[in-house]
């Protein structure tokens, strides 16, 4: 696990500096404390810091290969690194290391861009090939290691981090409109854009190829929805049982101590159970509560990790939400709202005082259809020819009642006159359409769900007319990697703690892709094909406990330690004359919100990260650690 960083030049233009490098990839520490290194020549710069997990003596990075003329870095964990080693061994290769990255590197020396398709696991890959002069990034299937990149004529950057990028003094700044109008959807700016025009995100699954000064974007694979099995339920059973026990072991390799988040929840308590029957020793488990018992699953923690008997560590906080805020923002690098990032940070510092790689459960509920949104979303659906009339009956109830169920009706009423796509993304935003228009600072422009980014989205991986599938497409290319993995990967980074999740095992994603919706959804409860593998391990408390998620006391929050901060933020000079929102209505919110008319907590904690990101990456020339 690692972070990188780099640039490389169009022909003719002047080399690239090493002391760019050296501060792309030392703003970066916190992803590798461990080891750095550095190449450059005339044309490429490619730098990287280390967390060692693998080889921690021999996997130093860049590597090299072909006579020096092919160099490596590389973020992330291969799992089939192996087996797919064994067969470059029996085909000649020889190998100096026994790392992952040499095996990326012996590979594509085999087989070119063809190999990307081969790996199995998380992975954010900068080759650069003098032979060819052009440089190759590639990223994972699903998205769980970031890559970012910013392209002129003259130059291509690249970085784990934004933050990397921004070290060039020509990186642009100028924030991306239709980026800004996504986060104030949704509390996150889909791929392939970053908030800063000029700068893209390297969508899951594709490599790129830089030549020439050119680029040019490739798919290596893509999810389907469309083919769906034929097996009887009990024999699906047998396979997903199979395939979990697989994806778990799989991630056990490691050369430093390793553990596990666990919430007392489906997934991240079948990961547990899983690793408990491959492992001699106790399995470490962690988990956080807060002193609000309704924001706490300590005790359905506890209850898993003694039936499972694991060396279990827990803590009980009362963080500092305004200095820890702050951090969080530093580290997330673009506007991010997913509140849930808190308890995430505070989980990964307790596990990093322990370990060095933990397992997770992310993935579990795009897999098996465990949101709660999805259900709703197929309730809605099923009203099909009905919707026209159901649109006008919902309206009108939202006139005649008092809020919040007035609100609530009127909120249904409005989604179902949306095509489809926009139906459901309307119910997964965190702020209403109306909302979002009185921040905008100009009247006008498209309609809130109506997103570039997001158009469509899912239409091509098969999804069908079934509204599972339908929800399921559009978070695998948005939600997934781009809040819920972006989540998991910043803040263990920010601990200097790698993640691994088995639900995004490459097999496991499409055999669960592969269910049919009675397979995943059953009555008014979703995974339960998992429900049912996994009750053969698990106290029935585990399988039978409602979704909870991570969630923070945020209402309270902001009435209480946030109400100074984003009172100050809202009112100060900047806020008003930076022109991201029209400051009127965010004050309007937060009055709302003290005075408990209505909970605008999840509007003022985008609109309070959104301003305090602008502080730490558009006022100072150069963003510098917090």
């Amino acid at each position: 696990m690692c972070g990188i960083a780099g640039m490389v030049v169009a022909p003719g233009q002047a080399p690239p500096s090493p002391e760019l490098g050296r501060r792309m990839t030392a703003v970066i520490r916190h992803r590798g404390p461990d080891d750095d290194g550095l190449h450059h020549d005339e044309r490429a710069l490619l730098g990287m810091r280390r967390l060692s997990i693998i080889d921690v003596e021999g996997g130093h990075q860049p590597l090299y290969g072909a006579e020096r003329r092919v160099c490596l870095v590389f973020n992330g964990e291969i799992y089939n690194f192996r087996e797919l080693r064994a067969g470059l061994e029996k085909d000649g290769h020889v190998f100096a290391t026994h790392s992952d990255s040499e095996v990326i590197l012996q590979l594509y020396l085999r087989d070119g861009v063809a190999a990307f398709a081969q790996l199995d696991g998380m992975f954010g890959i900068a080759l650069w090939d003098k032979r060819n002069q052009e440089l190759i990034l590639a990223r994972d299937r699903l998205g769980e290691k970031p890559l970012y990149y910013a392209h002129s004529p003259q130059r291509l950057l690249f970085g784990s981090e934004l933050k990397s990028l921004l070290q060039s003094p020509d990186c642009p700044r100028d924030v991306d409109s239709d980026a800004l109008r996504a986060y104030l959807a949704f509390g996150y700016v889909p791929s392939p854009n970053a908030i800063f025009n000029g700068i893209g995100k390297l969508p899951p699954a594709h490599y790129l190829r830089y030549r020439d000064g050119q680029t040019s974007l490739h798919r290596y694979w893509r999810p389907s929805l469309a083919s769906k099995t034929t097996l009887g339920e009990a024999e699906a059973g047998e396979k997903l049982e199979e395939l979990l026990d697989r994806a778990v072991a799989s991630r056990l390799v490691s050369d430093v101590p390793f553990g596990a988040f666990l919430s007392g929840g489906l997934d991240s308590s079948t990961v547990v159970a899983l690793m408990a029957r491959h492992l001699s020793q106790p399995v470490k488990t962690f988990t956080i509560g807060f002193k609000e018992a309704a924001y706490s699953e300590l005790d359905d923690a506890r209850r898993v990790a003694s039936h499972l008997g694991t060396e279990h560590h827990e803590l009980v906080v009362e963080p500092d939400a305004v200095s820890l805020l702050q951090k969080l923002v530093w580290h997330f690098d673009e506007p991010f709202a997913d509140s849930s990032a808190v308890p995430t940070f505070l989980v990964s510092e307790l596990a990093s005082k322990h370990v060095k790689m933990v397992l997770t459960g992310d993935g579990g509920d795009e897999m098996f259809g465990g949101y709660d949104r999805y259900l709703k979303f197929m309730k809605l659906e099923r009203l099909g020819a009905l919707r026209g009339p159901a649109a006008m009956a919902m309206g009108l109830a939202g006139a005649l009642l008092p809020n919040p169920r007035g609100d609530r009706f009127q909120r249904i009423g409005e989604r179902l006159r949306l095509p489809p796509s926009e139906r459901y993304l309307s119910g997964v935003a965190l702020m209403r359409a109306d909302t979002a228009r009185s921040l905008r600072p100009q009247a006008g422009g498209s309609d809130h769900f109506d997103l570039p980014l997001l158009h469509e989205a899912g239409s091509d991986l098969g999804a069908g007319d079934s509204a599972l599938d339908r929800a399921v497409a559009i978070d695998l290319q948005s939600y997934l990697p781009d809040d819920i993995l972006v989540k998991l990967d910043r803040m263990a980074m920010a601990a200097s703690l790698e993640g691994r999740s088995p639900f995004l095992q490459t097999d496991l994603v499409e055999f669960a892709l592969s269910l049919p919706d009675h397979y995943r959804v059953r009555g008014d409860r979703g995974k339960h094909l998992l429900r049912e593998v996994a009750g053969k391990w698990l106290p029935p408390r585990a399988i039978s406990k409602p979704k909870q998620g991570f969630a923070i006391p945020l209402a309270e929050w902001l009435r209480g330690p946030l109400s100074t901060l984003a009172a100050d933020t809202f009112s100060s000079r900047a806020f008003r004359e930076r022109g991201l929102v029209q400051p009127q209505a965010a004050q309007s919110l937060l009055e709302d919100h003290l005075h408990r008319n209505i909970d605008r907590s999840e509007a003022l904690w985008q609109l309070l990260c959104l301003e305090l990101w602008a502080q730490r990456f558009l006022d100072p020339a150069t963003a510098q650690e917090h």
